[in-house]
């Protein structure tokens, strides 16, 4: 699956939330295509069928986004009890080498 850059991400959640903070759905019939359009673009570049996930996984493949994040709210949202999610350390594995098998001396006919 081709991944959009994150810059054109970013652009289409920021779009997005500003259209949706303007309540576009309720405007003209050009601006809620524009707010359809722009819901389309994402689900397609995020390989989601839904703008709410479209909007998640979008923000997830941003800079700075963090493993824990659930990215529906902004840290100010966040409970002051709930501490940050710790860091995750990515441990590469290597694959298994293949025995080697040996050649079997050919049958006498």
């Amino acid at each position: 699956m081709l991944l959009a850059h994150p810059a054109v991400l970013r652009d289409l959640v920021e779009q997005y939330a500003a259209l949706s903070v303007l309540r576009a759905e309720d405007g003209s019939p050009e601006v809620r295509q524009r707010m359809n359009d722009i819901a389309y673009t994402l689900c397609v570049s995020t390989g989601t069928r839904d703008i709410d996930t479209a909007l998640v996984a979008a923000r997830h493949r941003l800079p700075g986004a963090r493993v824990g994040d659930d990215s529906l709210l902004s840290a100010a949202d966040a409970p002051a009890d709930h501490p940050e999610p710790p860091e995750l350390a990515v441990r590469v594995v290597a694959a298994p080498e293949a025995p080697q098998q040996t050649p079997r001396p050919a049958a006498a006919v």
